[in-house]
């Protein structure tokens, strides 16, 4: 049968947390596979990023692993059978709870996965006898979804893409660049929106393709306050207290809806606005300018991003922006909200079907005794009641009280604060295995590796960022001795603990009819109802068609009022002195995703940029003697890098950008590990750093070192 011939298969893009849907029609030979747009996808309507449309490059890469390995007592891998790596894992599994009990074994999901597949896992991690199983949600929105649990009650957008599209008249973009990270989503509502009529206020330190998707002819509907790394407290407690001032509280709604506004109003009693617009180094009258036009807008979104997120006051800056939402009056119709845009393609989904600590499936508490019951009647085995450790918990443990890892999907190695330190500890474990579908700088480092199947190989189900429950669809397997993630959890789960242990999944559609008999928000959706549609969730029962807005008539919180709660500045954990007198911050591109497993092995995508560089400002540049395409060496407490230096205006000065995605240069080798205490995510976007020319030395000067 020719290509033509071949009938295209309706899937989602795995990439990131906008949920486009793309078509991919399989060729005449399995890996031979070619995109195609999807017209009427329910999120993208045919359109797609660049990402999207070479998503199918890297499925029959030449980097595939295609066989189990284990790695032999003299430290090198060989090729084994599927018994073989199956014997090893049940056996060291085994051993370690013998020896150290189960809460030695840590547990990481991932957001590259089906929503069944991370299921299956935190379920295998329970019924071993630990919670110590999370997901790359730690990295990137932990604080987000701690903050909008705790204040207004579910931990996702509180919004859809579509509706506040639709909606809003203003958008207050805070720590996120969706013209690189979400890119149809920024084209295809936000950008729209403000074609139509919207305004936009950015806030972030560095100057993006969001600050100029919006730089739009004869329109002043945009503002970017460029705010200094770590001070956003300050600058929305500005925008705070100028609504207080301005009497633009929506009083009702406030007297209604939420509790706490006296305490917001007591922490900014003696609050000084030029101080603190002197902290986060934006003019005081264009922030004061920014929260008129966002108070007095009709239906005003907040989009926050990992620039929020990553720091440790991480859920206090998120908490501030739910307590602007909430004194305005901007939550529970269409057109506004507190929203995160999320990272991966299922990262949303990974997180709602527990593979967290504290969490079971649907964000039931993992402490409370009656959701423990109500999941224990389904699996037919007791739960642990204690929280368990965060996956950079579970690292920093390792080779200490961790002894073992299971890893699916997730490259620690290059995403965790640290990289040299986190390598470091897992040469210390003393077993660990590594499910993937590429040979990852953290495989390198594991016992055994399991071959796993790639997106386009194999069905189930994910979430989108806005709440959507959508099917993926398989095309063709392309590698023999490759399984699917879900036949391999399944196999492990009934190795170690018997046929009717409840991991005997005949297909992923099996698995989601357990996952949504114990995730409440999941229980209304089958394969059948989601179709081509999907469903946002909550959907409770068949026949629902989910909520596209939440809140509309009371929080889900358990008095049903929205939390507000004054905070205060936290400087980061570090900061630049006469040592380290820079701040290093970081971000991702359009081009890549991540740790750059699938991007940097995309000829397309590793195109326009191959390798790392940094952004420093001209008088930075000025200072250090640095030029244009210089080669620079950025240093920080915990490692250095060596990259190219790209001289501009669009970052501010005292601050150095760049990015993860390269292996011998990520920024993480340089971040710091510090953690914000509640929702124990790390510091990503502040770390003081040094930057110099790096000189290559003569060959005379080589043969000096060498005496």
């Amino acid at each position: 049968m020719s290509n033509d011939q071949q009938n295209p298969i309706k899937t989602i893009c795995p990439y990131c947390g906008v949920g486009c849907g793309i078509q991919v029609r399989p060729g005449e030979e399995p890996g031979d596979m070619r995109f195609m747009p999807w017209g009427d996808a329910p999120v993208n309507e045919g359109r797609i990023c660049i990402k999207g449309g070479a998503a199918t490059e890297v499925v029959d890469h030449e980097d595939r692993l295609t066989e189990p390995l284990i790695r032999d007592d003299d430290g090198e891998f060989r090729e084994a059978t599927w018994e073989d790596a199956f014997e090893r894992i049940v056996d060291e599994l085994e051993r370690i709870r013998e020896e150290h009990g189960p809460d030695a074994m840590g547990f990481y999901g991932s957001s590259k996965v089906m929503n069944e597949e991370n299921y299956l896992l935190q379920k295998l991690a329970r019924r071993y006898g630990t919670n110590n199983v999370d997901n790359c949600t730690r990295m990137c929105h932990a604080s987000t979804v701690w903050a909008l649990r705790r204040s207004l009650g579910a931990g996702a957008m509180t919004n859809s893409m579509r509706d506040l599209g639709d909606e809003a008249d203003l958008f207050w973009i805070h720590g996120a660049n969706p013209a690189e990270q979400h890119p149809i989503a920024n084209s295809q509502y936000f950008r729209q929106a403000v074609l139509d009529g919207a305004t936009v206020i950015q806030v972030d330190p560095h100057a993006n393709k969001t600050t100029e998707s919006f730089e739009i002819e004869d329109t002043d509907r945009h503002m970017h306050l460029q705010v200094e790394p770590g001070t956003d407290i300050p600058l929305l407690n500005i925008v705070l207290k100028t609504v207080l001032e301005n009497d633009w509280v929506d009083e009702e709604f406030v007297d209604e809806r939420t509790r706490g506004v006296e305490d917001l109003e007591a922490t900014l009693e003696d609050f000084d606005k030029e101080e603190a617009a002197a902290t986060c180094k934006v003019p005081l009258e264009d922030i004061e300018t920014a929260a008129e036009k966002y108070a007095t807008a009709g239906n005003a979104a907040i989009f926050t991003g990992m620039g929020m997120s990553q720091h440790t006051c991480g859920v206090d800056n998120v908490q501030n922006e739910i307590n602007l939402a909430l004194i305005t009056g901007n939550l529970g119709r269409p057109g506004t909200g507190v929203n995160p845009l999320r990272g991966q393609n299922n990262v949303q989904g990974t997180c709602d079907v527990g593979a967290m600590p504290n969490v079971l499936p649907g964000y039931q508490n993992v402490d409370d005794d009656d959701a423990r019951e109500s999941v224990e009647a389904v699996w037919g085995f007791e739960i642990p009641p204690e929280p368990g450790l965060t996956n950079v918990e579970i690292s920093m443990a390792a080779g200490d009280s961790i002894h073992g890892l299971y890893i699916m999907g997730e490259n620690p190695v290059m995403s965790e604060p640290d990289a040299n330190e986190v390598a470091e500890r897992l040469e210390r474990l003393e077993f660990m295995v590594v499910q993937d579908i590429f040979m990852t700088e953290t495989a390198k480092f594991a016992d055994v590796i399991l071959p796993a199947t790639s997106w386009a190989e194999r069905g189930g189900t994910v979430t989108n960022t806005d709440r959507r429950v959508q099917r993926m669809r398989p095309v063709e397997k392309v590698h023999d001795d490759t399984r699917h993630d879900l036949d391999i959890l399944a196999e492990v789960g009934t190795r170690l603990f018997g046929d009717d242990a409840g991991f005997d999944f005949s297909d992923p559609e099996a698995v989601f009819e357990e996952l949504r008999q114990v995730c409440p928000s999941y229980h209304g959706m089958t394969y059948d109802l989601l179709g081509e549609e999907g469903i946002h969730w909550p959907c409770y029962e068949p026949g629902d068609e989910g909520d596209p807005y939440l809140y509309e008539e009371e929080f889900t919180t358990e008095d049903g009022l929205g939390y507000i709660e004054g905070v205060r500045h936290q400087p980061p954990a570090e900061v630049p002195d006469e040592e380290y007198p820079l701040v290093l911050t970081t971000a991702r591109l359009i081009e890549h995703y991540n740790t750059g497993t699938m991007s940097r092995r995309s000829p397309t995508l590793n195109r326009q940029h191959p390798e790392n560089f940094v952004d420093i400002h001209p008088a930075d540049a000025d200072r250090y003697g640095i030029e244009d395409d210089d080669e620079v060496t950025i240093r920080s407490r915990r490692g250095e890098i060596t990259l190219t230096a790209q001289v501009t205006d669009d970052i501010k000065e005292g601050v150095v950008w760049t990015t993860p995605h390269f292996a011998a240069a990520s920024a993480n080798r340089l971040t710091n590990e510090a953690l914000d205490e509640r929702a124990k995510i790390p510091e990503y976007k502040a770390a003081a750093a040094e930057i110099d020319v790096r000189i290559e030395p003569t060959d005379a000067g080589a043969e000096a070192d060498d005496d």
